[in-house]
């Protein structure tokens, strides 16, 4: 868990296109991460 105010680690993920996308090619740029914690699970 991070506290507030620490930086993000370096990750890459798939956007809604499959497209591959790091935090890195976003460098200077305001970055949003949205995910709901219980998507995809049961219930």
């Amino acid at each position: 868990m991070l506290s507030a105010g620490t930086p993000a680690p370096a990750f890459a993920l798939p956007d809604q296109d499959g497209t591959t996308v790091s935090l890195a090619e976003q460098a200077g740029s305001w970055v949003l991460l949205w995910w709901y914690p219980k998507a995809g699970t049961p219930g």
